[in-house]
């Protein structure tokens, strides 16, 4: 690594006066490497793959934050330089392997240069994730958006959409049971990923401790590889949303949901 630092903040915070319901957030939004890291000894094929960021995720989040007139809090860069929905004492947090793919640019690192990375590129999205959070007028519920690959180490995925969560399934639940939820997709819960696959962090860090509504959307990523395709996914996911909070008030007389409760 030479040169100096980029001055570009790795974290951006948009509609953070929405009024909406709830925080979106995207840890895998954008594939872009400081010049100071180079490529990390990787093609440019590499690095526009999914091993690099999710694409299409950040399109579906954003307008997601417009139509639920939510914070949207996302990463501006690759997840191969950090993980962000990792934690940093996980290996997966600077993978060496993604898939098929050596990471030249992160084997070997020591120690110090890992946690050099996560002051540059985690901490500081840990500390806006909890302060977009901590700052909504109520508790707010989490939605995590992501992106996965139709075929996975050679096998093809037939799942479409996935409904995650670890401990607390309320929302998850309330979204899965929606009217009008799947709407011809496959759609099924802990789909590709589960909690096993240690893919819930930002679930477990922000929203478990504060017993807030969570989920986390996997979408595969052909279905959103279009504007027009992003922009259709976020019209049918708040729905879906919107639909799940209204009926964990209704039926469950959740209290975290009823804050967000309209006449």
């Amino acid at each position: 690594m030479n040169g100096a630092h980029t001055a570009v903040s790795p974290v951006d915070v948009t509609n953070i006066e929405g009024t909406g319901a709830f925080v979106i957030v995207c840890e895998h939004a954008s594939n872009a490497v400081p010049p100071e890291y180079g490529d990390l000894g990787l093609d440019a094929a590499a690095l526009q793959s999914h091993i690099a960021w999710d694409p299409g995720a950040l399109g579906v989040a954003r307008h997601l934050s417009e139509l639920l007139d939510a914070p949207l809090v996302a990463q501006r860069f690759s997840r191969l330089l950090y993980d962000c929905n990792r934690p940093p004492e996980a290996p997966s947090s600077i993978p060496a392997v993604s898939e098929i793919y050596r990471i030249p640019g992160n084997e070997g690192l020591s120690g110090k240069a890992r946690g050099e990375r996560a002051d540059r590129f985690y901490h500081p999205f840990k500390t806006a994730l909890s302060q977009a959070i901590d700052d909504r007028p109520a508790p707010p519920a989490i939605v995590t958006i992501h992106s996965f690959t139709p075929i996975y180490e050679g096998v093809s995925r037939q799942v479409e959409i996935g409904i995650l969560h670890d401990d607390d399934t309320r929302l998850a639940d309330a979204v899965l049971a929606a009217p009008g939820a799947g709407g011809g997709l496959v759609v099924r819960r802990n789909e590709p990923y589960g909690p096993q696959d240690g893919v819930t962090h930002t679930l477990r860090e922000h929203a478990l401790p504060r017993r807030l509504l969570n989920v986390m959307i996997e979408i595969r990523n052909d279905l959103i590889a279009t504007a027009e395709n992003q922009a259709a996914m976020a019209e049918r996911l708040s729905s879906w949303l919107a639909g799940g909070l209204v009926a964990l008030t209704k039926n469950t007389g959740d209290k975290e949901a009823a804050v967000w409760a309209r006449p």
